[in-house]
């Protein structure tokens, strides 16, 4: 996947979790849980962006490194909807496989930069 196909990726996984806060219930405590993960989600496209303006290896992986937390931190706040019962499972099902899938992504390309800073 090229760096421009994963801007593409990564914001369009901003833009979905911008739908989904939007339909969420208007009590404080799903507002709080939706607050959070719009923060996250939409941070993975904009850092992911900051990646690609990487003026090092050292930086590289560094601003690598923040996206990982960030996508693995919108996991964490999709799990506590379900687990709370603010969204079903099948609703959230296809977000959070591709949050999972662009970590997987994240975290190969992390490994890769290591291992070609070390060689």
């Amino acid at each position: 996947m090229t760096r421009d196909e994963m801007k593409l990726r990564t914001k369009a996984f901003a833009n979905r979790i911008v739908t989904l806060c939007s339909a969420l219930p208007g009590n404080w405590v799903a507002q709080t849980l939706g607050k959070q993960l719009l923060r996250s989600g939409t941070s993975v496209g904009a850092n992911y962006r900051a990646v690609c303006r990487a003026k090092s290896n050292a930086d590289f992986i560094n601003k690598l490194r923040i996206v990982e937390e960030e996508c693995d931190e919108s996991l964490f706040w999709m799990e506590l909807l379900v687990e709370n019962g603010l969204f079903k499972p099948i609703r959230l099902k296809k977000l959070m496989q591709e949050a999972d899938e662009l970590l997987a992504i994240i975290v190969a390309s992390s490994k890769t930069a290591r291992s070609s800073r070390s060689a």
